[in-house]
């Protein structure tokens, strides 16, 4: 028989907020907890039960127990760990808090698993999870440039600062990306909601290409925070000085190239940083991991120690970098800069990554093969 018009409509219109549940869908990664997963092991150990990956429903349930009352997560919890009674119930009482942090890929990691968890179970609580995440993304982007912050409410200095750092800014803006181009996925936002995405998208890629530091006429990294009102390098916590970030960069640089059909300003940076990251590698060096006495300290305990050894056939790349004159920038807990690898602290050392191989597989062979697709060579 024939539905009247108006029955048709609505009979429709539901049609189109419900996922495509009929087709395959993968269980969520949780390789994106990853920060998290490890700051709590680093604190609580690792010998607690936890769901197993495939078990989505479960770990989304999870979530949204974190999840606070505007939207917000928590940082550094892992999705995936058995809550007994006690645990459920202090989370309910946490939920009733607002306020979040984008630290250690935080938050838009939480959306975009709720939004795939939705996918796959047709759960609506999944969906109005991640859509109640993806509404306080988009009211946290800070207004005189287009980044997102560390953390809100700002309860240290550098909490409001534009964060570079922990993949923040580069990181939101991938997933503001997927909410466009995976409609099938994303199809429960709303068309209002997706041109507040569109414009925080746009808002967000001129706000990189604005911050992006200058060394004379050549185009550098960036740095881990600005400063939300001068949008000059500011810092971060007491051991993180202003300086330009060699691990995030490579960050930035991954979400820049993944821009179709990216502007000339885009390429424009791309190549800058990629130069600036083969200008600063450290050639002949290495870091060198050896068994040490056991020692516990407040957020790490370590049986091991670091050391930067010379090796002719090695490379790596500091962490931080000079904004003149790009030598390596290591610093203590009270902000002193060092001047060397061994008078960093031993919890230092072993408890933050001062040097690293982050650029390699994006110089070797990302970068090439983008470039190459671009249909042409520098």
């Amino acid at each position: 028989m024939t539905l009247p018009a108006a029955l048709l409509h609505a009979v429709l219109g539901v049609a189109v907020m419900l996922p495509a549940v009929a087709q395959a869908q993968d269980a969520p990664s949780l390789a994106g907890f990853g920060d998290a997963i490890h700051h709590w092991r680093n604190v609580h150990g690792d010998k607690y039960p936890r769901h197993a990956p495939d078990e989505v429903a479960k770990i989304a349930d999870t979530l949204l127990l974190y999840q606070r009352v505007d939207g917000g997560w928590k940082e550094n919890e892992d999705p995936a760990r058995i809550l007994d009674a006690d645990t459920h119930a202090r989370f309910a009482e946490e939920a009733k808090k607002t306020g979040g942090s984008f630290d250690n890929r935080n938050i838009y990691t939480q959306l975009d698993y709720l939004a795939t968890a939705w996918a796959i179970t047709g759960n609506a609580r999944y969906r109005d999870g991640s859509l109640r995440g993806l509404q306080f993304t988009l009211a946290q982007q800070i207004a005189s440039c287009g980044g997102w912050p560390h953390t809100v409410p700002a309860r240290e200095s550098y909490y409001p600062h534009i964060t570079i750092a922990d993949d923040v800014t580069a990181g939101v803006l991938g997933t503001l990306r997927k909410v466009l181009d995976e409609r099938a996925r994303y199809a429960f936002v709303d068309a209002a909601t997706l041109a507040r995405v569109r414009d925080a998208v746009t808002r967000g890629d001129d706000c990189l290409l604005r911050l992006q530091v200058r060394q004379g006429d050549r185009l550098a990294g960036w740095v881990g925070q600005y400063d939300a009102t001068t949008l000059q390098p500011a810092q971060g916590r007491k051991f993180e000085l202003p300086s330009i970030t060699g691990q995030e960069t490579v960050g930035v640089v991954r979400y820049l190239m993944s821009i179709p059909s990216p502007s000339p300003e885009v390429i424009a940076a791309v190549d800058g940083a990629v130069d600036w990251l083969r200008r600063v590698e450290l050639k002949g060096w290495r870091i060198e991991t050896f068994d040490a006495p056991p020692e516990q300290f407040r957020y790490h305990g370590t049986d091991k120690d670091r050391r930067l050894v010379a090796d002719p056939n090695a490379s790596t790349w500091a962490r931080f970098h000079d904004l003149a004159d790009n030598s390596a920038v290591l610093a203590d807990r009270e902000g002193r800069r060092l001047a060397r690898y061994e008078d960093v602290t031993r919890e230092r050392r072993t408890g933050y990554e001062w040097y690293g191989s982050w650029p390699r597989a994006l110089l070797k062979t990302e970068y090439p093969r983008w470039r190459a697709a671009l249909g042409g060579g520098r």
